[in-house]
């Protein structure tokens, strides 16, 4: 069974190595174990036992929250967890005040993209050679709780 919890330190070795297989240039374990200690921030897991198959993080400013690294384990894709994860990390998000949530994502990630359309989100600009290794534009995208 798939459950939904937040990160902590226990998982974040999981984490960096889900990371490594989805991003070309991931976070560290040092990186995910640095973001706990920040208090305007959290990560979600999808777990089945003692296993991340996904996870989704927020970093919050204000009524503001930036969404990054959404990343599910490869031999889990298309399983409907980022679609959980997002659909979580929203409601966290609205609970901690957040109106006004955006992202970056890569102009070829297509099932992102959907992704992030189906809960609401729109585009709202380009950021040029926003990522490396390839060097790709990012569409910046918004959704805001009226």
């Amino acid at each position: 069974m798939q459950t939904i919890k937040h990160m902590t330190a226990a998982e974040t070795a999981q984490v960096a190595e889900i990371a490594a297989e989805a991003f070309s240039q991931p976070w560290t374990k040092q990186g995910f174990d640095e973001s706990l200690s920040g208090e305007d921030n959290f990560f979600l897991l999808c777990m089945e036992e003692e296993h991340v198959l996904g996870y989704c993080g927020l970093y919050m400013a204000a009524d503001e929250g930036e969404i990054i690294n959404v990343a599910v384990k490869h031999a889990y894709k298309g399983q409907g967890i980022a679609d959980k994860l997002m659909q979580e990390m929203l409601a966290e998000g609205e609970k901690h005040g957040i109106t006004r949530f955006f992202l970056e994502v890569r102009v070829s990630n297509t099932p992102a993209i959907r992704l992030y359309e189906k809960h609401g989100f729109t585009r709202q600009g380009i950021r040029k050679n926003f990522y490396e290794n390839p060097k790709e534009d990012a569409y910046v995208m918004n959704r805001i709780i009226e």
